[in-house]
């Protein structure tokens, strides 16, 4: 039959938006478009601005949560099995803390059950004499200083102390503490543990059974963030595997890497190999550098003439170009500054294949670099636009409420679009790894992949202009600025045409981009992809453009559709007297 945790699964798994559980944690709606309702916060936590729109496939546990989960479950498994605490802590541990299994396997056979965790099923008192002798030191004590597990085997409690000490100091091994006795198998419960040991040591041993909890759990992981000290409740089947936990950490729940949605784990993996191999070193060897002909070391030439001394001890003299002696060379095989006996060698195909492997291994890195330079300025952004979003949270933000006479509750807008930054920034990051193991003989689909990810970029890069440089202009002012709330509607109207192109991009890259055949044309690619998430029709049934264009407006304006005009290229809604679209700077036609 189906496991409680299975069924758990199964019934929480929902289809997830392109944002849920990513480190901005900013999620659209169903539509995509985005309900920019300047007037009606409640709350001032820029925190809960977004939470609504939002369904967290996941639960962010703290210390205390998984003290509590845990000792919940040790109850429930203590309740229905009609056993002790400590014998229902043994049981949860042997079977990976999963209460189901747990039930499972117990009805199913008690006895094996027993046998196989070290549960006598009947305890066995301590002889009933005045002196007892343990069974490590072989001392007579009394029957009141000696301890035994649920075997009966009785030992002093000077042996017992010393036992649990030495196999706690071990590491998390004593979780599984079987009776000293070499011929018995029976548990040693936490009972004991809180009986016998110390309060260093038994801090040690609730410290290791609270991570057996999440580490041997396979709906928890411990969040991989230095110092972090909190863990992660996932659903299982719910689509995203981004999870942000509470110290502003990103991670993929799959891989454990930093969350790189919509790139698949294993091209992450390879990516992250591939900057940190020596691969990389050897193909700049290879592509800058010759070897010595006598000696072989790795030669980069640093001056220009083709007359090369090899560092000592070797000191050999060669030419550059034909790699031969320089003794055999003078005026007449062509000088300091060309090799006639290359360029006829040459010629002859006898340098072909050496010069055919240095030219693969330069273009080689060339590529490699062009996308990992790309890669690591979006990084580099991304952490700038984090610090500026802590920052305007900090103190910007008050300041501008004072300055422009507004609540802050009005100035939500600002902060949704740094949010939308810097998750954009995240994603672009990670598309340039996608970009560079796209194969080179898929033309088409590597025409399509530029073109959405051209689109996205320039759609982010102009959002990121208008919330840095036109902010700090209000910012900076001395009085409120009468034209406000047009910065409002194109700051608001921009972060939705940005997640737009986003999410147009992530469809894409999730789905493997096989919305493109091996013969389509780059025109027709972009105009299906483009029509689809842009002008295509929400869930309600509404056209896309038009749902936008009543939700960029400020919300007291009364903007109905005869008085503006939506841009063909990127949908944002214009005011009729625009001539040029103000997201995207294209001309009116």
């Amino acid at each position: 039959m189906d496991s409680e945790d299975d069924m758990h699964d199964a019934n929480d798994s929902a289809d997830d938006d392109f944002y849920s559980g990513g480190e901005a944690g900013l999620a659209a709606s169903d539509d995509g478009d985005a309900d920019y309702d300047f007037a009606d916060h409640d709350s001032d936590d820029s925190g809960e601005l977004l939470s609504h729109r939002q369904q967290q496939n996941y639960s962010i546990l703290s210390e205390v949560d998984i003290n509590q989960r845990q000792e919940d479950d040790i109850n429930r498994v203590s309740t229905v099995l009609s056993i002790s605490k400590s014998e229902a802590c043994v049981l949860l541990r042997n079977y990976n803390w999963s209460v189901s299994k747990v039930h499972d396997e117990w009805f199913a056979d008690e006895e094996r059950v027993r046998k196989v965790v070290g549960l006598p099923e009947k305890h066995t008192e301590l002889p009933n004499d005045r002196e007892v002798t343990c069974g490590i030191c072989f001392e007579s004590c009394p029957r009141g200083t000696m301890n035994a597990a649920a075997c009966g085997h009785p030992f002093c409690s000077t042996c017992w102390r010393g036992y649990i000490s030495t196999a706690i100091n071990d590491g998390p091994g004593c979780l599984m503490l079987r009776c000293p006795d070499p011929s018995c198998a029976a548990a040693v419960g936490q009972d004991m543990i809180n009986a016998l040991a110390d309060d260093e040591d038994k801090e040690k041993y609730g410290r290791y059974l609270r991570r057996s909890y999440i580490e041997d759990n396979r709906k928890t992981k411990w969040c991989p963030a230095p110092g972090c000290e909190y863990a992660v409740e996932f659903v299982m089947g719910s689509g995203s595997y981004d999870v942000n936990c509470n110290c502003s950490y990103g991670f993929c729940w799959n891989c454990t890497e930093e969350a790189h949605r919509p790139v698949d784990c294993a091209t992450v993996s390879k990516w992250i190999l591939k900057n940190s191999a020596e691969s990389e070193n050897m193909n700049w060897i290879l592509a800058n550098s010759k070897p010595c002909p006598k000696c072989k070391r790795p030669i980069e030439k640093n001056q220009g003439c083709m007359h090369i001394t090899c560092t000592p001890p070797c000191k050999f003299e060669f030419c550059w170009l034909c790699l031969g002696p320089w003794s055999e060379h003078g005026e007449r095989t062509g000088g300091f500054y060309a090799c006639n006996r290359y360029e006829s060698a040459r010629q002859e195909g006898a340098y072909d294949e050496s010069e055919r492997r240095r030219e693969m291994a330069k273009n080689s890195l060339e590529r490699y670099t062009h996308y990992y330079e790309r890669w690591a300025a979006n990084q580099s952004s991304r952490q700038k636009a984090l610090g500026d979003l802590q920052s305007l949270q900090n103190e910007k933000l008050e300041k501008l409420s004072d300055i422009q006479s507004q609540p802050e509750s009005q100035l939500k807008f600002i902060i949704e679009a740094w949010l939308q930054i810097v998750e954009c920034r995240r994603v672009l990051k990670w598309t340039y790894a996608y970009g560079f193991y796209l194969p080179d003989h898929e033309h088409a689909k590597r025409q399509f992949f530029e073109y959405l990810q051209g689109e996205a970029e320039s759609g982010l890069e102009r959002l990121h202009q208008c919330a840095e440089k036109e902010l700090q202009v209000y910012l900076e002012a001395e009085s409120p600025s009468k034209d406000f709330n047009d910065f409002r509607t194109k700051l608001a109207g921009l972060t939705s045409v940005t997640r737009n192109y986003f999410e147009n991009l992530v469809r894409a890259l999730e789905t493997g981009l096989n919305d493109v055949g091996p013969s389509t044309s780059q025109g027709t690619c972009s105009k299906s992809a483009t029509s689809k998430s842009l002008g295509g029709k929400s869930k309600s049934g509404k056209n896309r453009a038009s749902n936008t264009s009543s939700k960029y407006g400020a919300p007291n304006r009364g903007v109905d559709d005869s008085n503006i005009w939506t841009c063909e290229h990127c949908t944002y809604a214009n005011p009729k007297s625009a001539r040029a679209c103000q997201a995207c700077d294209r001309q009116h036609r």
